[in-house]
């Protein structure tokens, strides 16, 4: 059968470095293709590196259906959770996959909510072969989603904020590791132009960036009372709240020793009272 690729399909997981692409060649030479392409229909759904390899070397290889896909959304799913695993995968392309599987399965529930709120029969998973898809588990908090891609929830709150405030450049030098996440984030709250420039100057100026931007944010939290600094550098974060705790109990002890007073002024004035 003819092979159909999907360039959307091929493009929904970040492609292999260079790298990586010479080593799996490598070993499909010496070893030839030992898994088998995941086909849904004629389309092409896992392999599409080995694939590629073996037509350039004209290598025989296997397909395998998987008859459990109804949709899409399926796919996708299925995709990122066979690419979750994979340990070559950094920090942030697992934020990415995970926060991607957050949003199909919230779509999903809200689909079946309103289906029945319209008295109609939910949408069934169930394969024609009698199988069920699996449905992930809802990752409706942080903590969740931060489980499922293997990282802390500070680092799934700085991803997101990099999903929805990066420019392209920005999130390329990330992809390169040009960049840390902790910087990237940072960089990501200034305005695009910026963002861009800085990308374009290169590694040193993005630190140079995100370190202007912490030193902003940082200067207010060292005031007396005030709010803890919301900044995107996790130690420095705590850094900030164990300040403003140190401060607050230094208020308390404060207040303590003036309620001290007046309840000894108070019974002064009782006692003054009682003897006349």
């Amino acid at each position: 059968m003819d092979i159909v690729i999907d360039e959307q399909l091929k493009a929904y997981i970040d492609p292999l470095t260079a790298d990586e692409h010479a080593a799996l060649e490598r070993s499909i030479l010496a070893e030839g293709c030992r898994d088998a392409l995941v086909l849904w229909g004629d389309v092409l759904v896992d392999g599409h590196n080995r694939h590629g390899i073996c037509l350039q070397h004209g290598l025989p290889f296997q397909t395998v259906q998987n008859t459990r896909f109804q949709s899409i959304e399926d796919v996708h799913l299925w995709m990122i959770d066979q690419h979750l695993g994979r340990r070559s995968l950094s920090d942030f392309q697992r934020g990415v996959l995970a926060l991607r599987q957050r949003e199909i399965v919230a779509e999903r529930r809200a689909q079946r909510a309103a289906s029945l709120g319209l008295g109609t029969a939910t949408p069934s998973t169930a394969p024609a072969d009698g199988g069920v898809v699996k449905a992930p588990q809802p990752l409706d908090t942080r903590e969740a989603l931060a489980k499922a891609a293997r990282l802390s929830s500070s680092q799934v709150v700085m991803i997101e904020k990099i999903q929805k405030q990066a420019a392209p450049e920005l999130v390329a030098a990330l992809r390169a590791g040009t960049i840390s996440i902790n910087a990237a984030a940072a960089v990501a709250s200034l305005p695009a132009e910026e963002q861009v420039a800085a990308a374009a100057a290169g590694k040193e100026e993005l630190k140079q960036a995100a370190k202007r931007v912490r030193d902003a944010k940082r200067k207010p939290a060292a005031e007396p009372g005030a709010a803890p600094w919301e900044g995107d550098d996790p130690e420095e974060s705590f850094d900030a709240l164990r300040q403003r705790a140190a401060n607050l109990a230094a208020e308390n002890a404060v207040l303590r020793q003036k309620v001290a007073e007046l309840q000894a002024q108070l019974e002064q004035k009782r006692l003054q009272m009682a003897e006349g």
